[in-house]
């Protein structure tokens, strides 16, 4: 009976620790769960910190790329019109030139003209005084 008592109360032991090892066991188990969804969830929401870092970069970079951009076209468009100034002012300037060359053309024309006129006509296709010098 006292055997049978012993065994007994050695099983009932067993039992318990049993089920304090399973116990201890499901709240292991349970608590290393709750870890690894506290570490995907940290790393999750790092993941997100840096996707939104980044994007802000990507957002500054595009920022100062326009900028510069601008600055490089407005650049580009006073050259532009500095240079159509530059051809509009030497474009003048040989209006000018051939008015002026042609006035003085006229003039001078207009002087050999009137000298022309006052002089006789001699006869003709290169010879002096109309007769032909000899040979030469």
């Amino acid at each position: 009976m006292n055997k049978q008592l012993e065994k007994m109360k050695q099983n009932q032991e067993c039992e318990r620790r049993k089920r304090i090892a399973e116990e201890k066991h499901k709240e292991w188990v349970q608590k290393k769960r709750e870890e690894e969804r506290r570490e995907r969830k940290r790393k999750l929401s790092k993941e997100m910190m840096e996707k939104v870092t980044r994007e802000i970069e990507k957002m500054q970079l595009q920022e100062r790329a326009d900028i510069k951009y601008k600055e490089w076209l407005k650049k580009k468009r006073a050259e532009e019109a500095e240079k159509k100034k530059k051809e509009k002012e030497k474009e003048k300037e040989r209006e000018a030139e051939l008015l002026e060359k042609r006035t003085r053309s006229e003039k001078i024309f207009k002087e050999w003209l009137q000298n022309s006129r006052s002089k006789p006509a001699l006869n003709g296709y290169g010879f002096p005084h109309g007769n032909s010098t000899g040979l030469y």
